[in-house]
């Protein structure tokens, strides 16, 4: 069974850091594009961040120059580190992962984590 599991939210201080971390686990699977989105109550889900196998990357406009996506695949695993973080980046933070997953045949599905709390308090 193919999951993806959020760690390192948590409450800090404005102006900040946090490191979030994503580890995908499963029996015989390659870890496509991944990326952080973030969430508020009452809101939709919203980009963060994104970054393909190769390493290539994208931020919202909100963080670029804050944020640093990253990804180490012989893990399974991505990183955001967040730096002079603000109170409008607090919010639940969820993993998405695009995943192929062989067994007895070939899958290919999209994968969110259980999500990650980062409050930033003023």
């Amino acid at each position: 069974q193919v999951q993806l599991v959020e760690s390192g939210g948590g409450l800090v201080q404005s102006g900040g850091s946090l490191r979030l971390s994503c580890a995908a686990s499963g029996s015989s699977i390659i870890v496509g594009f991944m990326g952080w989105y973030r969430q508020t109550p009452g809101n939709e889900r919203e980009l963060v961040a994104t970054i393909a196998r190769n390493g290539n990357s994208n931020y919202a406009d909100s963080v670029k120059g804050r944020a640093a996506i990253s990804r180490d695949n012989a893990k399974n695993t991505m990183y955001l580190q967040m730096n002079s973080l603000k109170p409008e980046d607090t919010a639940a933070y969820y993993c998405y992962a695009e995943i192929v997953q062989h067994g007895t045949s070939v899958s290919n599905n999209a994968y969110w984590g259980q999500g990650t709390q980062v409050t930033v308090s003023s």
